[in-house]
């Protein structure tokens, strides 16, 4: 594992910045990376975060922090960009052979393992952004010094949870042209791997032209990749053991219920999955009730019990997830010394498969009107 501290001053790669990071960020990044945790998406944790007695600067005065944050490593496409950029063929070799063995050592031993480290690290993001996508997760900055090469959730910052389903979402304040809204992140996440690939092209082949042939076929895999285990995922949403050629326009036609009824994702599919229909705001319309009804026909053809069918989408539905507001409710009472509601909070998000009575409370959404914004804040 690697360890890396963030917070603790300037460094060569500062940018200008001062280095520092505030309590409230460094929180928020230790709660959602440990929801992430409980959901099964891959991610670095965080070890700690201690406060370090001084005051950082932003638009107000904050009280700082550091955080210590454990990754299987912190090797990023950015990386690869910058020593294809700076550095000379045979140290960028150096690199891929350290992730190889590092990350992929099964792949070692193959004839063109270069081509096969692309292969592999397309793979892990098309499995990482599908389990985003299926948990409503919005990164908020995709850039490729935020895509691990192992294939983790890195980078905490302007990042939330989406509540009504609406695939242009957006939280970040700097996002203001929805480069990585939440239906955009699979398009980013194949624009970041183009860009891996091309660090990649001196290694691919000695023939420039072939080795971009061979790094473009890669490339186009990623989106039919990513289709196929999206598909998967949101089949096991809806409690489908087998698969049917109906069943895309199924998901889809829900989705866009969910959209023009601004239905809340998390809730919706937990109401699905214990039949209380009633529970969401879709109830009561003709679309949906037509579509519930080709729903269970759907079911019915499959030869899995009623029970089986119900475990599986109890399995693949979160009673909870880090709620925008219940986050900032931590990280305010928390960054005034009170760190009970943050600990409350990280507890029943231990186990978002639970379904407990007590998560419920923790499932509801705020009386607000005001659109909910977030901030890189280091």
């Amino acid at each position: 594992m690697d360890i890396q501290l963030k917070g603790p001053g300037r460094t060569p790669y500062s940018r200008g910045g001062d280095g520092r990071a505030a309590l409230g960020p460094m929180l928020r990044e230790y709660i959602i990376s440990e929801a992430m945790h409980a959901l099964g998406i891959p991610t670095t944790r965080s070890l700690a975060v201690v406060t370090t007695g001084e005051s950082v600067f932003r638009e107000t005065e904050l009280p700082g922090a550091i955080m210590t944050r454990v990754a299987a490593s912190h090797l990023r496409v950015g990386t690869f960009q910058y020593v294809a950029q700076w550095g000379t063929v045979e140290e960028l070799r150096i690199l891929a052979d350290y992730t190889i063995k590092r990350h992929y050592p099964d792949i070692e031993a193959d004839e063109d393992r270069y081509l096969s480290l692309l292969q592999e690290v397309i793979k892990s993001q098309a499995e990482l952004i599908v389990k985003w996508q299926l948990a409503g997760f919005i990164h908020g900055v995709m850039n490729t010094d935020n895509m691990t090469i192992s294939g983790e959730t890195i980078d905490y910052g302007p990042c939330a949870f989406m509540d009504t389903y609406d695939p242009a979402t957006v939280f970040s304040s700097i996002d203001m042209q929805g480069r990585y809204a939440y239906g955009n992140q699979p398009y980013m996440a194949g624009w970041n791997l183009a860009r891996f690939a091309e660090s990649l092209l001196p290694l691919l082949h000695d023939d420039q032209e072939q080795a971009l042939k061979l790094a473009q076929a890669e490339i186009a895999n990623f989106m039919e990749l990513y289709q196929g285990k999206w598909l998967a995922g949101m089949r096991a949403k809806l409690g489908m053991f087998n698969e049917e050629t109906e069943d895309e326009a199924l998901i889809n036609s829900l989705l866009i219920l969910m959209q023009k009824h601004h239905a809340d994702y998390t809730n919706t599919f937990s109401a699905l999955t214990f039949d209380k229909q009633e529970d969401t705001v879709l109830f009561g319309t003709p679309e949906f009730t037509q579509w519930y009804e080709i729903w269970q026909a759907r079911l019915s053809r499959q030869q899995e019990s009623k029970d089986s069918v119900n475990q599986l989408m109890r399995n693949s539905n979160p009673a909870i997830i880090p709620r925008n507001h219940r986050v900032e409710e931590a990280l305010e009472a928390a960054v005034q010394g009170d760190y009970s509601v943050m600990e409350r909070l990280l507890d029943v998000l231990s186990n978002p498969y639970a379904h407990s009575t007590e998560q419920a409370e923790y499932s509801t959404l705020p009386v607000s009107a005001t659109p909910y914004q977030t901030f890189c804040g280091t």
